[in-house]
């Protein structure tokens, strides 16, 4: 169980790096493409609400990386559900908020992961 919940923790991370690197750097790019119900002209007035964004998911990803390098497997337990739990919150947060689709990307993956955690 411990490895299921290390490679969980690792796909949040990596889905959290790619959020931070659309938000800061895609944003006026890419931002267009993916949400195509928003007007062209929104992505350069939120350029930098964007990437502020961008940079909180960049802390979460870290967060979560730093969890799988600590020794001592408390820490590194305790650690993990901390970041976790932030996704899991921002998640019901986004969910409710934004998109639905927020809940099966960062919800409940994170969920899982937690599960994963204290089952092993």
């Amino acid at each position: 169980m411990a490895t299921l919940a290390s490679l969980l923790i690792l796909l949040i991370a990596l889905l959290h790096i790619y959020i931070m690197w659309f938000e800061m750097f895609a944003w006026e790019s890419r931002g267009p493409k993916i949400f195509g119900n928003l007007s062209a002209d929104m992505f350069p007035k939120t350029k930098a609400m964007a990437a502020n964004q961008g940079l909180y998911n960049g802390f979460l990803a870290a967060g979560l990386v730093w969890s799988l390098l600590i020794n001592d497997g408390a820490w590194s337990q305790n650690v993990a559900l901390f970041f976790l739990a932030c996704v899991f919150v921002a998640g019901l947060y986004g969910a409710a908020t934004v998109s639905k689709r927020i809940m099966y990307v960062q919800t409940v993956p994170s969920g899982l992961a937690i599960i994963a955690i204290l089952l092993s």
